[in-house]
């Protein structure tokens, strides 16, 4: 595809109110589903697929369906370390992704991480993780201005992608959590219902907000849109999609944006780590409880796992992807400066 230069992204393309009332009417048949963004879309049989494609999850677990399709899943770099898990559950088909990455630009390590829950299928989730960060980091501001190059590449990638799928006839869509670490700076992106949650103080602090129709200040922005709400077993964008901002979804797309709210925290000694993950893991267990299960836990590997174990466990029906980054503020990898001390401590006692 040709490269574009940056700038605002091309116009979305605009549904006519006839073309919007023919959607809904061939949707009007189908069984409303709460349990995914796109209605029906947890009845859509297919083989249970990992990232690549290439087949159902190990039957053993999800420990080796992960170790293939996450070769990087547990790194550290002396500032952070991270971990990441993921299965599709109940799901007969994966339709979750996830980034981690760490990048040296223009001399700065960066820490890049992402969780994408595809609805109507894999392309916009599998398209997002394959671009968004890739566009993030050719984006001339991206350490001069770190915020406005997140916001400019999350629609820059949700304008290419709609570009790219415009021959498919299907609609796919997919949110986005992002975390980016930049020397002593966290910033969190969003869109969609996939949520962000650090421990900072030994607090559960959300740093995202799930964009749910129903909300009063996106409600509002979608009928001002031209759109509407409605129930259909939950509520739902055109009495269709679960959640009001994402990538992709041509057909609602002057209503579904792909503008992220950012927040940004500082990394200091007070944050201790963040978890990224799909709705999969936040419709059984709260933010409270995951940083309670994460906290004593200090390999991210295995916080990861515990997690995802704790989801399924607890009934969840939908995929599930865990991202946990924990912060090294003050400290190294492998510092066993105390028991230096310690020893030291002893010798001068026996002396």
């Amino acid at each position: 595809m040709r490269e574009r230069p940056w700038g605002p992204p091309a116009s979305a393309p605009r549904l006519s109110p006839p073309l919007l009332l023919l959607f809904l009417l061939l949707l009007a048949g189908r069984p409303a589903s709460s349990s995914s963004c796109r209605e029906g879309a947890a009845e859509v049989a297919a083989p249970a697929m990992g990232l690549d494609g290439d087949g159902p999850p190990d039957a053993a677990g999800h420990t080796s369906w992960l170790t293939e399709h996450f070769p990087l899943h547990n790194s550290e770099n002396g500032r952070f370390i991270y971990g990441v898990a993921s299965s599709p559950g109940k799901r007969a088909s994966m339709e979750d992704f996830s980034e981690a990455r760490i990048d040296d630009i223009d001399g700065e390590i960066v820490g890049m991480f992402g969780v994408y829950d595809g609805h109507g299928g894999v392309r916009a989730a599998e398209y997002v993780k394959q671009h968004l960060f890739n566009n993030l980091i050719r984006h001339p501001k991206f350490i001069t201005d770190t915020k406005a190059a997140i916001a400019e590449t999350y629609n820059r990638t949700d304008s290419e992608f709609l570009e790219a799928d415009s021959s498919h006839t299907r609609d796919a869509g997919s949110t986005a959590s992002t975390a980016i670490i930049v020397g002593d700076r966290l910033l969190v992106a969003n869109v969609g219902d996939s949520r962000a949650v650090i421990c900072k103080g030994g607090q559960a602090i959300a740093v995202s907000r799930d964009h749910k129709p129903d909300q009063t200040d996106e409600r509002q922005r979608i009928e001002d849109a031209g759109g509407f709400v409605m129930w259909a077993g939950t509520w739902r964008v055109g009495g269709v999609l679960a959640v009001s901002r994402a990538f992709g979804d041509r057909l609602l797309k002057q209503y579904v944006v792909a503008d992220p709210e950012i927040k940004e925290e500082v990394v200091d000694s007070s944050l201790e780590f963040l978890i990224l993950a799909s709705d999969g893991l936040w419709d059984v267990v709260n933010n409270e409880e995951a940083v309670a299960m994460v906290k004593p836990i200090q390999d991210p590997q295995e916080a990861a796992n515990k997690l995802l174990d704790e989801a399924s466990r607890r009934g969840s029906s939908d995929n599930i992807t865990v991202v946990i980054v924990r912060f090294l503020y003050g400290t190294t990898i492998g510092d066993n400066s105390g028991e230096e001390k310690e020893t030291e401590s002893a010798s001068d006692q026996n002396s």
